[in-house]
């Protein structure tokens, strides 16, 4: 963990070529390898990704918003459709935005914050769909009922993330700001959670289904916010990011991980137990008690189209923060991909219980 301002941004930029046509022109493995941990490094191979049977590298954060995508890998739900998602593990949630960057990955799961610095950088990257909305949630310990008792008291939480967006908004819309506080970064879900817990920290802005069994193991915490007292019901937090260069390329093989996300979405929705059970501990640290609850208050939405407003705003308290030069601009998002799963989809879709039609 680290004060604020850490080394995100630096970090980020240091990976953009000087032509803004992409990250890491040429980028090779042993590129890679000087900024990553040796053992992350030796996995990436970016060519491997337009293999004939197309096999795309992926990355993943930790939170509920990932559980359509972590079922696709886990029932092989993109198969059918001759694809295989071959996962790769970062060891910080920093690590995932970096690897994104860098084109070491194909798509990515990733918060809308995170993606929005890569954007305003330069990268080659587009959202072409939604992966889980709400979830994100501020959580104090005993004694901190609002805003106004925050003054002072140290917040955890991720940099660049959609859970450093969210505190900053609240604290803003209660007439507060970063200053009436002290902001401590952390490199990990649970370690964050574990923090709070053990008493490190006085409020977490945590995702599902952390933020639930952070609230559950802790005595006398309280929930100030689930973001929608500021953002309304439905937000966004995570969004499926593409490299442009994969749209180009291979459109198709981005259909079949939407249409798998989709039947994962309709599989969650039809059966939660049975998806919590395929992805708790194996996939969440957590509680199956925890998890139960975190699913309810974040569910999987492929289709989000109607936050495309959302999303564009929120860039800027981002430049607000720091993290963006410049505005997003609408060809930051591509539904375009998504539209025509859902034409040829149509039973499917009618099935799902959120979408923005």
């Amino acid at each position: 963990m680290c004060e604020r301002h850490g080394n995100y941004k630096a970090n980020v930029e240091a990976f953009i070529s000087q032509s803004r046509r992409g990250f890491l022109k040429g980028t090779s493995a042993a590129g890679v390898a000087a900024v990553l941990p040796m053992g992350i490094a030796a996995l990436l191979d970016p060519t491997a990704a337009w293999a004939a049977d197309t096999t795309l590298k992926a990355t993943h954060g930790t939170g509920m918003c990932n559980l359509g995508l972590f079922l696709a890998k886990k029932r092989g739900l993109t198969k059918a459709d001759g694809v295989e998602l071959d996962f790769v593990v970062t060891p910080s949630n920093a690590d995932i935005a970096t690897l994104f960057g860098a084109g070491a990955v194909d798509i990515s799961m990733i918060p809308y914050s995170n993606f929005l610095t890569l954007y305003d950088a330069g990268a080659p990257v587009r959202i072409v769909a939604g992966g889980g909305v709400q979830g994100c949630m501020i959580i104090a310990k005993e004694g901190i009922k609002s805003a106004a008792d925050m003054r002072g008291k140290t917040l955890g939480t991720f940099q660049a993330d959609t859970l450093e967006v969210l505190p900053y908004d609240w604290l803003k819309k209660a007439g507060l700001t970063f200053k009436d506080v002290k902001v401590r970064y952390f490199n990990t879900s649970p370690e964050l959670m574990q923090a709070f817990i053990a008493g490190g920290v006085d409020v977490i802005c945590h995702i599902e289904p952390y933020a639930s069994q952070a609230a559950m193991s802790r005595k006398g915490a309280t929930v100030l916010s689930d973001g929608t007292d500021v953002y309304g019901k439905g937000y966004s937090d995570c969004v499926l990011a593409v490299r442009t260069p994969l749209i180009e390329k291979n459109p198709a093989a981005i259909k079949a991980v939407i249409k798998a996300l989709m039947v994962a979405q309709s599989q969650a929705e039809t059966d939660p137990e049975a998806a919590l059970k395929d992805t708790v501990g194996s996939y969440y640290k957590t509680t199956l008690e925890a998890a139960r609850v975190a699913e309810s208050r974040q569910p999987v939405m492929v289709d989000q189209r109607n936050q495309t407003q959302f999303i564009l705003d929120r860039g800027q308290s981002m430049k607000e923060l720091g993290y963006i030069k410049k505005l997003p601009d609408a060809k930051a998002i591509d539904w375009s991909m998504l539209e025509q799963v859902i034409a040829e989809n149509k039973s499917l879709y009618a099935s799902l219980k959120l979408k923005s039609a």
